[in-house]
């Protein structure tokens, strides 16, 4: 009996061990998802980069892949809004047309300065150096004859070597760059005659020692004088030159342009040309504010003199931008002459006072250019102002 106690025992003892050991079944563990396996390609192409920039400066002038053209102002700054501006505007067109690859400017404070600025651009080896205005043609000739290698632009340079017998002062790398500015002075002269209530008008001008300027003042008594015999009509001119004053001065002073021009207002002047980079200006600004008609000079100051724009009539152009552009072109591919280049001269729209000018008006305009530019119609003025 003992025994069989015991051999149950033991079975009921197996029984408990093996419940123990085998438990109740659970699932497998989930294994962790697995990236699919990297499919070798080719290296992804980069984006394509600029060339870097390269800022250009004086000193790769001297490089002969690098064509660099500066300019030397007459007295006064290079953003006058009339003559230096309108040059430095042609250097700069120089460059977008792809022609210079870098461009400089040089701002004279006074004349005694004009042989160094230039000289500053000389002996840093530019192709080109354009000078601008009558006062620099001695220095430019100089610096010519200094520097055989480079181009020199005469902005209103006169040449006149070109037309003398002695040789010896003959220039193979200077060209003027010269305009008709009594055609242009013509031409705005005629429009204020007609426009003229009063039938008088003025010019207030830069020193008539200058001949550009000269030409200018005269050239604008001669076409109010034409139009006077197209129409029957008599109109008195004032024209008044800042003269009495140094070269350092008579640009540069619209105080002066201003006062003159009220001057003349007051003697029933209703149009006001003012002919002489800062001090015409004075007297534009002066006419305009008064109510006159205001007439710009060399560019179209109505895109340049705001304080003037809305009674702004037309301006006295000298296309002088492209002239500077296209010479400087030509120096580069190599077809520049020594001597004089004739540029282009006209009168500007009349934008805000269109509608204040007649069909008769404008139509007479028109032929009045058409006759100057084929040459039946001349204005009477000299080169030069005659001695005295």
């Amino acid at each position: 009996m003992k025994k069989l106690y015991f051999v149950m025992a033991l079975l009921i003892v197996a029984s408990m061990v093996l419940t123990a050991c085998g438990g109740t079944p659970t699932a497998a563990p989930t294994a962790a998802p697995t990236e699919p396996p990297v499919v070798a390609t080719e290296a992804p192409t980069a984006a394509p980069t600029e060339p870097p920039v390269v800022e250009l400066t004086q000193a790769d002038c001297v490089k002969p892949e690098v064509f660099c053209v500066g300019l030397v102002t007459d007295v006064g700054k290079v953003n006058d809004k009339s003559f230096n501006q309108s040059a430095w505007e042609g250097v700069q067109q120089s460059q977008t047309d792809g022609v210079a690859d870098l461009v400089q400017f040089i701002e004279t404070s006074d004349a005694k300065d004009y042989a160094k600025n230039i000289a500053t651009f000389g002996d840093a080896g530019f192709d080109v150096i354009v000078t601008v205005g009558f006062g620099l043609t001695e220095a430019t000739f100089a610096a010519g004859a200094a520097y055989p290698d480079l181009k020199f632009i005469g902005v209103d340079q006169f040449q006149a070597w070109q037309f003398t017998e002695d040789t010896a002062d003959d220039s193979a790398n200077v060209t003027g760059l010269n305009f008709p500015e009594d055609n242009a002075g013509f031409l705005v002269g005629a429009l204020a005659s007609m426009m003229s209530a009063s039938h008088k008008i003025g010019a207030v001008c830069g020193t008539d020692v200058v001949p550009p300027v000269w030409r200018f003042g005269e050239g604008y008594k001669a076409g109010a004088a034409y139009a006077d015999g197209m129409n029957g009509t008599t109109t008195e001119v004032f024209v008044v030159y800042h003269s009495d004053v140094g070269f350092d001065k008579t640009f540069t002073d619209p105080e002066w342009g201003a006062q003159t021009a009220k001057s003349m207002m007051d003697q029933g002047a209703d149009a006001i040309f003012g002919c002489g980079g800062l001090t015409g200006n004075g007297a534009i600004t002066a006419a305009a504010q008064a109510g006159a008609y205001a007439i710009g000079v060399d560019a179209d100051q109505y895109l340049t003199l705001p304080e003037a724009a809305p009674r702004m009539l037309s301006s006295a152009m000298k296309l002088i931008t492209p002239g500077v552009a296209e010479l400087a072109a030509m120096a580069k591919d190599g077809t520049i002459a020594a001597g004089n280049f004739t540029g282009l001269a006209g009168y500007a729209p009349f934008h805000d006072l269109d509608g204040e000018v007649s069909a008769e008006i404008k139509a007479a305009m028109e032929a009045i250019n058409a006759g100057l530019l084929d040459g039946s119609i001349t204005t009477g003025v000299a080169p030069t102002k005659p001695a005295e």
